[in-house]
């Protein structure tokens, strides 16, 4: 009996030991409304930064700063999966395998290539796989959240067509870096000149060698924070209205600002510069039936039912038309018989653009996943963009929304978040 008590305690003080070691690798240390962000997501995010910034030859700022960051990120994050719960998008395992699938093929590689490569950069492909996720989730979120804030008007396309005629080939690219000193949402005066000392403080050490992207992840404001403020390339016509007006025409390198928006000051540096290279697009004209998975429909039932509606197509038995019309759940185009029009396949979801491009003409392809449910598709024709007027109104369309797109995306993100509980628990022990 006393053999056994010795065995039990030290079985005893094995497991707490265990679960205090628990404890100290892993805790809540975020919350945000209904969801937590832990303390390895954190740390997880900050090395993931720092090995980026090792490759890349870029110095970094403090670990605090770091860390703010990387938080911020995460409850952006965070909140954008909840809506997507809310709303009830998910992604596959399939559809998820085919993204990755058409990532490795981007690469000229294959998945189990992918997959070592990952590997051998230290990461986990389990990890990787759910990063790809998240990021298809949270694009889809931010199009059906934002899309309707958007409104074009007639005047504003037609002044961007004028303005396309009078530049001709000759418009101009930017790489834009990016640090938004911010202000409260309704800024006292106060608000504001301590804003403005603090961007003229960043610009003076921006003049004075400070590198810009550590400066952007110690300071920034901005969605593009923790990757060091860089907006990658924008066309003159896409970018904030706000930027387009003060870049036109400065050189690579040069800084610009502060210049105040709703959201605070904003210092600008034009990585670098390059013309615009015009290529013809491709337009197709398309049908599909969409078929929404549900409690009471399983994932496969609903694959069934689209092979048999492509059999009965192929048999001459049903039309797709037909079919479209009394079985597809997109309201805006079931009853033109799933008729999508003429469009750029570019403005789909990613599964759907991919499965639709690899098409011939009149091919129908298999059921296909995307975030909207299962598709049958149908190519019905393809034609060369020729520059015809519509086709400039289409552009100066899209140059617009784009634009509007990535203004909205911040200030509705910025709205989530100002609305959302977050409460930080740890601050961390960082310096």
């Amino acid at each position: 009996m006393k053999f056994l008590r010795i065995v039990i305690g030290c079985i005893c003080l094995t497991t707490s030991i265990n679960l205090a070691a628990q404890t100290v690798l892993d805790k809540v240390s975020v919350i945000v409304d209904q969801g937590v962000i832990l303390e390895s997501e954190i740390n997880e995010l900050i090395q993931t930064v720092k090995d980026s910034a090792s490759k890349n030859g870029q110095s970094l700022p403090s670990d605090r700063a770091l860390r703010t960051q990387a938080i911020e990120r995460l409850i952006l994050d965070n909140l954008q999966m909840q809506t997507a719960d809310r709303m009830g998008i998910r992604v596959s395992d399939p559809q998820l395998e085919q993204t990755i699938a058409n990532i490795a093929k981007n690469q000229n590689s294959s998945i189990d290539t992918l997959r070592q490569s990952i590997q051998q950069a230290g990461l986990d492909y389990d990890n990787y796989r759910e990063s790809v996720r998240k990021e298809l989730i949270t694009g889809e979120v931010r199009r059906a959240n934002v899309r309707r804030r958007i409104y074009i008007t007639p005047q504003e396309i037609a002044n961007l067509v004028t303005l396309i005629d009078e530049q001709g080939n000759e418009q101009a690219e930017y790489r834009l870096g990016h640090i938004l000193i911010g202000f409260p949402p309704e800024p006292t005066d106060e608000d504001i000149t301590a804003a403005r000392d603090r961007a003229e403080k960043v610009l003076n050490l921006l003049n004075t060698g400070s590198e810009f992207a550590k400066i952007a992840i110690a300071s920034s404001s901005g969605g593009k924070a923790l990757d060091g403020g860089d907006m990658g390339w924008l066309n003159i016509n896409s970018m904030p209205t706000l930027f387009a007006e003060v870049v036109q025409g400065k050189e690579k390198d040069q800084l610009v600002g502060p210049i105040r928006s709703g959201a605070g000051f904003h210092i600008l540096k034009v990585i670098d510069t390059r013309g615009v290279e015009v290529a013809k697009l491709e337009e197709i004209n398309s049908r599909h039936i969409l078929i929404k998975p549900s409690i009471i429909l399983s994932e496969q039932k609903a694959q069934a039912m689209l092979l048999e509606f492509k059999a009965q197509i192929l048999e001459g038995t049903a039309t797709f038309a037909d079919l479209a019309k009394q079985h597809s759940e997109d309201p805006g185009s079931a009853a033109r018989g799933g008729d999508l029009g003429w469009a750029d396949p570019n403005m789909y979801v990613p599964a759907f653009k991919d499965g639709l491009v690899k098409l011939a003409k009149d091919e129908i392809s298999e059921p296909i996943r995307s975030t909207h449910g299962w598709h049958l598709m149908q190519l019905i024709d393809r034609r060369i963009d020729d520059v015809t007027d519509r086709k400039k109104e289409d552009k100066a369309y899209q140059l617009i929304f784009n634009r509007k797109f990535s203004e909205e995306t911040d200030a509705w993100l910025r709205e989530m978040r100002e609305e959302a509980y977050i409460e930080v628990l740890d601050e961390g022990n960082t310096d």
